[in-house]
């Protein structure tokens, strides 16, 4: 009978060691990865004015969610893309996040490429949180991946038109207003409603007019609305055209007065306009950096810390920022492993969720997407805008 020697049993040792180690290796679980969340931006089209600060609120916030801890225990991972304001790029783009990226939900931008792309969001189940306050992607039948936080245009119109109505002294005669938008799915957006509601509400809609929002000179569409001599104009177009629209009237010193729906309404309409943005009222959904609410002071502490200035950014920073939170909730809401269906209801089991006053408080069921229905109206005085009406629920 042989006799072991001392390195056999060394090397038996040894090698129960080595499988030992392999056995508990595999029993170890991985550490989860990030949460990967996709995000169309228009940084070089033709509304990167609005969306490029849109696009850096969305980015802070994650980046301030990260550093404390991500949610969940994982860190979130924003893939972005650019399209430039182009439909065709969008949907491109878009099924590069789906099937490349693997996104499990996706932070939108435009209004003509989120309705293209409802039927497709709805069968990948990935949840969109568009930065288009179409009405259209409100109704779960219809978008039951949509979800958006800000007044719908549609909404926004309304609340305008009552405005003028519930200001009007003149018993003589019924108010006369105009539309100016522009020629896209966002600029025709609310028009119908717009119509709608004048007709209804003893409103006589007598001037609509198209303006580019690459527009430069509007004298003629601001000479043919002169001559239907409206009270009001009111404005969907962004910052650059709206400004170009205010720029225009000043010149033929037009006596109509101007509200401006959402995008047109932010800090740097006066900064383009200059004396001529004084007295414009806006529609505002969201908070202005200067104002003081508690979300306000999370975003100005972030902002600080990055050895910036706060008062360098502007409103739609907020909006990007406070999208991107409610978002989060969602996610949040879903679970360790988060899938599209999850995070779907996650977000519908919001209920008066607080934005720490960057917007009323927002609430989704599972009958309807549309997260807010009420805002203030605002006028630029002195060169900053300032409410002057208490936060105003949209009537039929």
């Amino acid at each position: 009978m042989k006799t072991r020697t001392r390195g056999t049993y060394l090397h038996a040792a040894w090698s129960i060691a080595a499988t030992l180690s392999l056995f508990l290796a595999g029993c170890e679980k991985k550490a989860p990865g990030p949460i990967r969340v996709g995000a169309l931006f228009d940084l070089t089209g033709s509304t990167s004015e609005i969306s490029i600060p849109y696009a850096e609120g969305v980015r802070d916030y994650v980046r301030y969610l990260n550093e404390r801890g991500g949610i969940n225990g994982r860190q979130i991972q924003l893939v972005e893309r650019d399209y430039g304001y182009i439909i065709e790029r969008a949907e491109s783009v878009y099924g590069q996040l789906v099937n490349e990226e693997k996104v499990v939900a996706i932070m939108g931008w435009g209004t003509g490429d989120t309705e293209a792309l409802r039927p497709r969001i709805a069968e990948d189940r990935i949840p969109f949180m568009s930065a288009s306050y179409s009405e259209s992607l409100t109704n779960p039948k219809e978008a039951p991946y949509n979800f958006l936080i800000g007044v719908t245009y549609s909404d926004q119109m309304r609340i305008a038109l009552r405005y003028i109505l519930d200001g009007w002294k003149d018993p003589s005669r019924r108010p006369r207003v105009a539309f100016i938008y522009n020629d896209t799915g966002f600029g025709r957006s609310p028009i119908q409603a717009g119509r709608d509601y004048a007709k209804a509400h003893g409103i006589d809609l007598v001037d609509e007019q198209i303006v580019s929002l690459a527009a430069v000179d509007v004298t003629f569409a601001m000479r043919a609305m002169s001559d239907k001599n409206p009270d009001y104009a009111i404005v969907q177009e962004t910052t650059a055209s709206g400004s170009v629209i205010l720029l225009g009237a000043q010149k033929l010193k037009l006596p109509t007065r101007f509200i401006m729906l959402n995008w047109t309404a932010d800090e740097k309409l006066i900064s383009l306009a200059g004396p001529a943005a004084e007295g414009v009222l806006g529609t505002v959904p969201f908070t202005f950096i200067h104002e003081d609410v508690p979300g306000l002071a999370e975003i100005r502490g972030y902002i600080r810390a990055k050895g910036l200035d706060p008062s360098a950014m502007n409103i739609r920073y907020v909006q990007g920022w406070v999208t991107m939170k409610v978002m989060a909730e969602g996610v949040r809401r879903a679970g360790g492993s988060p899938t599209g269906e999850g995070i779907r209801k996650g977000l519908e089991s919001l209920a008066a969720f607080d934005t720490g006053g960057l917007t009323v408080p927002i609430t989704f069921t599972s009958g309807s997407h549309k997260g807010a229905a009420a805002l203030r109206i605002s006028q630029v005085k002195d060169g900053q805008w300032k409410p002057v009406t208490d936060y105003i629920q949209a009537q039929p």
